[in-house]
């Protein structure tokens, strides 16, 4: 990541949003400012990975997909922006990995635990940030984003951090039924926030 440039786009970034979409956030202050962190969110539109780093001061992590590096300059720009390589194709444990690397070196990690943009609201949860959590012991850090369905018509867009707690570590692999419970207490939260902010 270069610093100076993932700082320059979130300021220019952050001014499109004030400007077209009112843009307002909440609870920033809850976001540790070092060691690993996840940052687990609601996720309806494309804006949603950029309004929910826009919204933080601190840098913002994100794994994409490894093809995406080899395009000239997209590749180049969301490697500065720090965006880290994963290869789908080797499935799920692959990326896990991956976000275990990330973290272990202290970084901050967005992840959306729907999996994928959850326009009806009845996606699948993904166990990915409590199995993370508890792997590294990461703080999670619960997020709600509000008005990105609506980006095209220009609604206002807000976003909120709830406080950060920690998921139990273990030694060895997680009981599948602490990873529901937990995924439930986070996906719990963001829903929280979510209705904090509408």
């Amino acid at each position: 990541m270069i610093v100076w440039f993932y700082g320059l786009m979130r300021f220019i970034l952050k001014v499109l949003l004030l400007a077209g979409w009112r843009f307002r956030s909440f609870g920033s202050e809850h976001v540790p400012l070092d060691g690993p962190v996840i940052v687990a969110a609601n996720h309806v539109s494309y804006f949603d990975p950029v309004v929910l780093g826009c919204g933080m001061r601190r840098p913002l992590t994100y794994l994409a997909k490894k093809e995406l590096f080899d395009i000239p300059i997209l590749g180049r720009t969301i490697r500065w922006l720090g965006a880290y390589p994963t290869d789908r194709r080797a499935g799920g444990v692959a990326a896990v990995r991956a976000a275990i690397r990330v973290l272990r070196d202290g970084r901050c990690v967005g992840i959306f635990p729907e999996g994928t943009r959850n326009l009806t609201g009845d996606a699948a949860q993904k166990g990915g940030a409590a199995l993370l959590a508890s792997l590294t012991g990461a703080a999670v850090v619960p997020a709600a984003i509000v008005g990105t369905r609506d980006a095209k018509r220009f609604h206002p867009i807000r976003v909120a951090y709830g406080e950060p707690f920690h998921v139990p570590a273990r030694d060895r692999k997680a009981e599948s039924d602490d990873m529901e419970k937990w995924t439930a207490e986070i996906m719990r939260q963001i829903r929280l926030l979510e209705e904090s902010i509408r």
